[in-house]
């Protein structure tokens, strides 16, 4: 019984909600390789940044600032992740009420100072908002994609309970018959395919949930493994703005936060666009790849002092395990095997709806012959009793 309605909860979800799933898993995949993609078709393919020393983060926020759309403001920096890389710099307008609204990139030659704009509406963007809003560039709509996370999560669970063989056709169920074919064959690359991309859909997905949901996720995890709320104290950091004095500029908050962390370099920096602000540095460790949790540094302009220091190193394990979320969907800092798993795990919902679609239609078409069948023998019988045979 309980196999049965697990069944049926698995069909319909499968079959009502099929298209935005197989958008969410192609766009997944194609995201995978954004960096790649932006370096072979962007704007700036091709471009290696001039020789010679790197400008100061400063000159590259001003440098993009200056070809911005007129009141946008830099709130974002993100350093060159290897020499000849280009660095980049994020913009927005004043009171932006949604993610990815009003939100210019500009790519920065950190040398030259060369700048190359990122198209708003190029194809990759669209492809981000698809995957990240369903095109509606609002927390709604982001929301819509984690409850599509959640759907994908259960029907990973109820396809698990669907494949579960019976005893001494364990073997079988992790392989395609070499006789395989109709309705046999798409049950078994559905249920083969599935369990061997199970652990991996599984992972993306519900790191998925988790960026749609961080603090409800959190406060799941934190039931069962101990875990702040990092991202939010955070964005609650508030300072206090010193009359008369200065504020430091973004190299200084960033000399201040790489003296407080051994072999570092800077990864990205938060700009504050409020005077109670801190500046927000985030460093990479020499030995870790772009994408892995870096360290966060909260850095008091006014006062010219770290504030926070958020180590991964000293994370607990509810910390980590939701800090390396990010990573997983991605498919970054962890090798090619795992970007490469990432990137096909995006496939398998189109894979499961053309075999699920088709075991279902064939069930019908066999369902109806039968009733068919069924009522050309019972005219028969009825034929002959009039007859008398």
């Amino acid at each position: 019984m309980m196999r049965q309605v697990v069944g049926q909860i698995h069909l319909w979800a499968g079959l009502v909600l099929c298209i935005p799933l197989v958008l969410l898993g192609l766009t997944g995949s194609i995201l995978v390789f954004e960096g790649e993609l932006n370096s072979a078709f962007g704007p700036a393919a091709g471009h290696v940044a001039a020789g010679g020393a790197a400008r100061p983060a400063s000159d590259i926020i001003a440098a993009a600032r200056a070809v911005a759309p007129a009141g946008f403001v830099p709130v974002g920096y993100t350093a060159p992740s290897a020499a000849g890389q280009l660095a980049s710099a994020r913009l927005s307008s004043p009171g932006r009420a949604a993610p990815g609204a009003d939100m210019v990139r500009i790519r920065v030659d950190p040398v030259s100072l060369e700048t190359i704009p990122e198209p708003q509406n190029s194809v990759l963007r669209q492809i981000f908002f698809l995957h990240s809003t369903l095109l509606m560039k609002s927390r709604e709509g982001r929301q819509v994609i984690g409850w599509l996370g959640v759907v994908m999560l259960v029907m990973g669970v109820s396809g698990l309970v669907n494949w579960w063989p019976r005893p001494r056709q364990w073997r079988a169920a992790f392989l395609l018959s070499k006789r395989a074919h109709g309705f046999r064959l798409h049950r078994e690359l559905h249920g083969a395919a599935g369990i061997w991309g199970l652990a991996v859909l599984i992972s993306v997905s519900f790191a998925g949930v988790y960026l749609a949901f961080p603090a409800t996720v959190r406060s799941a995890v934190d039931l069962v493994l101990p875990a702040r709320d990092l991202r939010a104290g955070a964005a609650a950091v508030r300072i206090e703005p010193i009359a008369g004095a200065e504020p430091i500029g973004i190299d200084g908050a960033i000399e201040l936060a790489k003296a407080s962390v051994r072999d570092a370099e800077p990864g990205f920096a938060v700009l504050p666009t409020r005077p109670d602000q801190p500046f927000r540095i985030g460093l990479l460790r020499t030995d870790q790849e772009v994408g892995a949790p870096t360290v966060t540094v909260l850095v008091d302009p006014w006062a010219r002092r770290v504030i926070e220091v958020q180590d991964p190193l000293l994370f607990s394990t509810g910390e980590r395990i939701l800090a390396w979320q990010h990573a997983l969907h991605a498919g970054e800092a962890l090798g090619w095997a795992w970007k490469i798993l990432v990137f096909l795990s995006g496939l398998l919902p189109l894979l499961f709806v053309l075999t699920g679609v088709s075991m279902w239609w064939i069930k019908w078409d066999r369902r109806r012959s039968s009733v068919g069948t069924l009522g050309l023998v019972l005219d028969q019988v009825d034929t002959a009793r009039r007859a008398g045979k």
